[in-house]
């Protein structure tokens, strides 16, 4: 049984560099890093120490507020760095694969015969609990409460997403088992969203045990915090948890196998990089490891882990997210351009508005750079950002009541159901250039130390 729901606002950004459907070799990294802030939430407290030797599976960092939840190696190997910051914060914690490949053994199970207190107690001893974020605020679930349903989206409208069909369509099995387990946990169901374009070609459907969700319509619909607003709205003191189709197929692994096994098929995308493809890698490795798709002689190359509006700059030298199966490619921005506003005929730029006649051509793909084209001004009064963001919020009301900090206003205006990547095609239409994102979190983080 399926609803179908059609989004009339959004916007597709035709940005060139969409990944190939073939997998290009195994990614064998000589260092794997565990980043603390790819958990939002997390209080880490650090459980290894250089040298020791840990098996995928075993614990790496805790959070100090709540201890049982765990964050546990991808791999076997030696740590060979943590790296810490300013006031000794902890960045990155770098294993060495040893190559053997060897695991923590939970113990294989089926996932109906399991209690909401078994399914719990494995995920935080495993580590995937983590897989759990919790809305409103983004964070890691908290095991003690019982959230009134679960998400999944089974689709990504972002640009140049890797292909869940592609990158998943062999895991359904998996997939499967994670959707049961995650049903122990929650009394509303598991909801899980569908994209109508691909409804028929996709193995997700056949998925049970689920409430089925049939979206349609230009980016954002393949965001779950945008599905969430269509389909049961959080509401102030209301809790939901939501978990991507990739982690879902981990736990399902999990289960199954009995073992921590984070490997996965990852999109390498974008504008900068070569013969665009997949390859297959564990969370962690370094943007040198996929060197053979770019040429970063010029250094004007921007290593994203993630999509081109939401992921995270990480460099040359930076690390594969937790949570991402691509990687964005994309160049530099630092040409200035005369009275480019000027000029109707420019070929090489997208307008989102239609400015420039070139964009009228269907399948045109553009080489979209990181260049902003101006500074940080004041908020210009436009219903610019309504247009992209197919939730009942009023957009510009609330990056206000971010900006100035007051609780009552965000509350008013829908803090409780938006994360920053909901409002990232706001950002990216934003006529004052704007860190729309940024805004957003800041909001979000003031909300938790107030509200806590």
């Amino acid at each position: 049984m399926s609803n179908n729901i059609h989004l009339r606002r959004g916007l597709d950004i035709p940005i060139a560099g969409a990944a190939a459907l073939k997998t290009c070799g195994v990614v064998a990294p000589e260092t794997v890093a565990l980043k603390p802030a790819d958990f939002h939430g997390l209080n880490p407290r650090l459980l290894v120490r250089e040298g020791d030797h840990v098996l995928a599976g075993s614990p790496v960092l805790c959070d100090k507020m709540q201890p049982g939840i765990l964050i546990t190696s991808p791999v076997s190997g030696t740590v060979a760095a943590i790296v810490r910051g300013e006031k000794r914060k902890l960045l990155e914690v770098r294993i060495s694969p040893d190559g053997k490949k060897e695991a923590v053994d939970f113990g294989s199970c089926d996932p109906s015969g399991l209690s909401a207190e078994q399914v719990r107690d494995l995920l935080l001893k495993s580590g995937l609990w983590a897989a759990i974020i919790q809305r409103p605020y983004g964070v890691l679930a908290n095991p003690d409460i019982t959230p009134k349903a679960i998400f999944i989206s089974a689709f990504n409208t972002a640009p140049l997403a890797a292909n869940p069909e592609f990158a998943l369509g062999d895991s359904a099995q998996d997939i499967q088992a994670g959707v049961i387990a995650l049903g122990k946990l929650t009394r509303g169901g598991v909801h899980l969203s569908l994209n109508q374009d691909n409804y028929e070609g996709t193995p997700f459907h056949r998925i049970e045990n689920v409430i089925q969700h049939v979206f349609s319509g230009k980016h954002p619909a393949g965001n779950v915090g945008v599905q969430i607003s269509h389909i049961s709205p959080i509401l102030k003191g209301e809790t939901v948890w939501t978990v991507s189709l990739l982690m879902v197929a981990a736990i399902g692994k999990l289960l199954r196998t009995g073992k921590v096994d984070l490997t996965r098929k990852v999109a390498v995308t974008g504008p900068a990089a070569k013969d665009p493809a997949y390859v297959e890698a564990l969370p962690g490795i370094c943007m040198t490891d996929l060197k053979a798709f770019y040429d970063n002689s010029g250094n004007d190359v921007r290593f994203v882990s993630g999509d081109a509006l939401t992921g995270t700059n990480v460099g040359e030298q930076g690390y594969l997210g937790w949570f991402d199966n691509q990687v964005t490619l994309l160049h530099e921005g630092t040409e200035r351009e005369v009275l480019g506003w000027a000029k109707p005929f420019r070929f090489g730029k997208f307008s989102s508005s239609r400015t420039y006649l070139p964009n009228a051509l269907p399948g045109k793909r553009y080489d979209i750079n990181t260049n902003t084209n101006g500074g940080p001004r004041a908020f210009v009064v436009s219903d610019v950002y309504s247009k992209v963001l197919p939730m009942d919020i009023y957009p510009i009301y609330l990056v206000k009541a971010c900006l100035a900090g007051d609780i009552d206003k965000m509350e008013k205006f829908g803090i409780y159901e938006v994360l920053p990547e909901d409002l990232a095609l706001c950002e990216f239409v934003d006529p004052s250039k704007n860190e729309i994102q940024a805004i957003i979190q800041k909001g979000i983080d003031l909300m938790v130390k107030e509200m806590a």
